[in-house]
């Protein structure tokens, strides 16, 4: 490990956290930029592929070997990365389905965030058959130890819950393989410290560490030094997306239900390009689908729950060109990196600030200009004002010939 004073201090760049961080230095340098390299179990990777993954982000194409290989890991990368699917994907191949007990722990700084985890973890383990369980405080202490008691394969938790039960001695540290910290800076920084090194304290002296945090302040060194064994360390800068060339505008609608009608006026404007669509939720993906087919616009749709036959086709007709406007979720933002779209309409705001980024955002180095159109109701100027402050950016009232811009 660098010593802090070697490196060149950054501040937490574009992260709520604004804690003076240094940058690891790599020693890592292997990259596997196909799923299928991996060596993954087959019922794993049929569970990445169904969750609408086609290639590994930075991050997970440098950090799923070496923590499946056994490593100590540190990761530092920013949010909205893949960081999450990172440790699920290397957590559910290093578990054995066949023992219900609890084989990994994931600690992290808030009940959502674990509670979004464990669906992650859920989602990706579909066809292995296995248990996840979210420990998080504000839930039935009884019910957790039951849970508990019953056997698991993986535990999601917050650190005052999860030290709780294991002090109970509902929770069995015994048979602990991997135990992976996620935002380490934010765990660190939020008066969890004292929580956290007893939780440290009660794990089997050969559990593996995996510790995930955008900025690298004093206290998660600290953790590095003391609890990790010479571990592999990986930077991932956040310079895979950028907001750069893109301008980003949005249009106040007074209702929801005047959202659809707001479109097909665009509809218009839209059809000379090729623009993605995107929905909150999978039902309003269908409703979107069937209204604009019903007044005659040609649009294609994509989300989980269609099998991965189906979604290969669909993108293979947008890719090509012969469909032209494609209606989806979030799950497969991440996915699509279409060279010729130009535009894309948030019909609905998306419900996590990162995912903005990954559906609007470029590959800066392809050094495309586009078009995002925002639809705004009163409910969600929040959120547009987070993000904007989020990403530092403008997000400005659409001009009428936003024609002349796509």
């Amino acid at each position: 490990m660098s010593k802090p004073e070697d490196v060149a201090a950054v501040g937490g760049e574009g992260n709520d956290l604004q804690l003076e961080g240094v940058e690891i230095e790599s020693n890592w340098d292997q990259v596997i930029d196909n799923f299928d390299n991996m060596e993954l179990k087959p019922e794993l990777l049929r569970g990445v592929y169904a969750y609408g993954f086609e290639k590994p982000s930075a991050i997970q194409a440098r950090a799923i070997v070496p923590v499946i290989k056994g490593n100590d890991v540190i990761a530092q990368a920013q949010s909205g990365t893949g960081k999450t699917a990172t440790f699920s994907i290397s957590i559910l191949q290093r578990i054995d389905p066949s023992i219900k007990n609890v084989q990994a722990l994931i600690l992290a700084p808030t009940r959502e965030l674990a509670i979004q985890i464990q669906k992650v973890v859920i989602a990706l383990g579909d066809y292995m058959s296995i248990d996840c369980h979210a420990c998080v405080g504000g839930t039935n202490v009884r019910e957790d130890m039951a849970k508990l008691q019953e056997g698991c394969h993986v535990v999601v938790g917050t650190p005052g819950r999860v030290y709780d039960m294991i002090n109970r001695r509902a929770f069995r540290t015994d048979h602990l393989k991997l135990f992976c910290l996620d935002e380490a800076d934010e765990m660190l920084s939020k008066g969890f410290k004292d929580q956290m090194y007893e939780v440290f304290q009660r794990l089997p002296q050969d559990t593996q560490v995996v510790l995930l945090s955008a900025t690298m302040p004093q206290d998660v060194l600290e953790v590095t030094k003391k609890f990790m064994r010479d571990p592999v360390r990986i930077l991932v800068k956040r310079d895979e997306l950028t907001l750069e060339g893109i301008k980003q505008f949005y249009v106040a609608i007074e209702k929801e239900d005047w959202k659809l009608d707001t479109l097909c006026d665009l509809y218009e404007t839209v059809t000379i390009t090729q623009a993605v669509i995107f929905c909150n939720t999978r039902r309003k993906v269908d409703w979107l689908t069937d209204k604009l087919t019903s007044r005659e616009f040609t649009v294609s749709a994509m989300h989980g729950d269609m099998d991965q036959a189906q979604r290969d086709v669909i993108m293979r007709e947008f890719r090509s060109g012969s469909s032209r406007v494609l209606i989806t979720t979030d799950l497969l933002a991440r996915g699509i990196d279409v060279q010729q779209v130009s535009l894309v309409i948030n019909y609905d705001l998306p419900s996590n600030r990162e995912n903005y980024i990954h559906r609007i955002g470029r590959g800066g180095r392809f050094g495309r200009k586009g078009v995002a159109i925002n639809f705004v109701t009163s409910d969600d100027v929040l959120m547009m004002r987070d993000i904007e402050k989020f990403y530092s950016t403008q997000i400005e009232e659409m001009p009428l010939n936003v024609a002349d811009l796509i």
